[in-house]
């Protein structure tokens, strides 16, 4: 059995105060409009090109958690990506635009909303809010493969003395080198690829995002949720995740390589102790949380807003809230499938007291109609 040591437990936090940005994380970190602008890297690298980025996890979940922020005007510029890219809006307001012009599309969204990219097509987003705004990221795969900036983009920031290498796409200072050689620089991408991009609509981006009103609750999503300290409430968003509601559906449900959903509990409540062969982060949008590993509650750590923790694969482990109002985590699970869950015994055991069960497919039900089959 995989297990946690308690020196173990506080490294796989990031908390909050351990947000470090990157203002040079990108080619277009010069370009008049863009600046000032920070990226994050929580768990794994992410697509940034610097080599001053600091990476708060490195260990590969499948995918990768990172974050942007940026004052009020400033732009993130046209950007393709190969792999799922998700923004969660944890404050301000934000416009996205797709296209290579950035003219095929745009969308506003506010605070809680989550949007998610479709691959290979050029996105940017600028901070339209009042004040300072910031956007937790997830992206597909361990590799992402970085991205690949608009022939525009590459057109600027050659005027302010930035290229990518063409060897490793990492940042080369042209105003810098000092006799160096200069190394073969990464071109833009050839007008008849891009023209072979799928177009997208307004229509077909609203359906990728996320709003508060979008939003439809499971009031039992899991076995345990028949029982005291396992009451809550779970939002499916992208993939099916750990749900085990036979009726619950995702928002969005073409691979990304995790899925996505938000959990609601009041205090006292979570998920009581299970595993599963996924990786997993619980991210905390509001409220103060409090996650066991072990099964046995022996090795906690405690979660404020906007902090994150990893679950390895394999690990016992149990969410609760332990805050004085309702709260809410955000669930990101590394897998494109369902997520088969495994409960402690003493859930099985007092699950079936009150009268409930998983059925053969894994979804809750009544120990009445499952004693009923063949």
């Amino acid at each position: 059995m995989t297990t946690i040591q308690p020196s173990q437990a506080e490294r796989r936090v990031v908390r909050r105060a351990d947000h470090q940005g990157c203002s040079e994380a990108f080619i277009d970190c010069r370009i008049p409009g863009s600046m000032p602008k920070y990226n994050y890297a929580f768990i794994g690298g992410g697509v940034s090109q610097s080599n001053k980025q600091v990476i708060n996890l490195q260990e590969a979940h499948g995918f990768n958690i990172g974050g942007a922020a940026m004052p009020n005007g400033v732009t993130n510029n046209l950007h393709l990506h190969f792999t799922a890219e998700v923004f969660i809006c944890f404050s301000g307001e934000w416009t996205f635009r797709w296209g290579v012009d950035g003219k095929e599309g745009e969308f506003t969204m506010g605070e809680g909303g989550i949007l998610s990219v479709p691959t290979w097509i050029y996105r940017g987003f600028t901070n339209t809010g009042p004040d300072d705004g910031f956007l937790f990221t997830c992206l597909g795969q361990n590799k992402t493969g970085g991205v690949i900036w608009s022939p525009d983009v590459i057109r600027q920031a050659r005027e302010t003395g930035l290229a990518l290498a063409a060897a490793d796409s990492k940042l080369v200072d042209l105003n810098a080198l000092e006799g160096e050689a200069l190394p073969e620089l990464l071109e833009p991408m050839p007008q008849e690829d891009i023209d072979q991009l799928k177009r997208w609509s307004l229509e077909d981006m609203r359906a990728r995002v996320t709003l508060e009103e979008d939003l439809v609750w499971s009031d039992r999503p899991t076995l345990d949720s028949v029982l005291p300290g396992g009451r809550k409430r779970l939002a499916s968003v992208i993939g099916h995740g750990l749900t085990e509601d036979r009726d619950q559906q995702p928002r969005v449900f073409n691979p990304h390589g995790f899925a996505m959903a938000w959990l609601e509990a009041e205090p006292g409540e979570g998920l009581l102790a299970h595993r599963h062969h996924d990786s997993q982060v619980f991210l905390v949008r509001h409220g103060e949380w409090e996650v066991a590993f072990n099964g046995e509650a022996d090795v906690t750590t405690r979660l404020g807003e906007w902090d994150l923790v990893s679950v390895p694969a394999g690990v016992w482990r149990s969410l609760k809230n332990i805050g004085t109002d309702c709260g809410r985590v955000l669930v990101i699970t590394g897998s494109d499938a369902r997520t088969q869950l495994e409960w402690s015994p003493e859930v099985v055991e007092q699950a079936e007291a009150a009268g409930y069960a998983l059925d053969p497919n894994g979804y809750v039900a009544s120990t009445s109609t499952i004693a009923l089959r063949a």
